[in-house]
């Protein structure tokens, strides 16, 4: 008879590893993000400024 209990444990332990890489690297790009420097905004030109 298949151990049940054992393939369970095993599944849970696995999906929480996944769990904490997913975690680890949301958490990585989050702090890439906030430390990130602000874009320069460029305000070009219309086609109305021209006239």
């Amino acid at each position: 008879m298949p151990d049940y209990k054992g393939m369970y444990l095993e599944m849970v332990r696995e999906t929480e590893k996944a769990i904490n890489i997913l975690i680890d690297a949301q958490q990585r790009c989050e702090e890439m993000y906030i430390n990130a420097s602000e874009p320069e905004i460029i305000v070009l030109p219309t086609d109305t400024e021209d006239n």
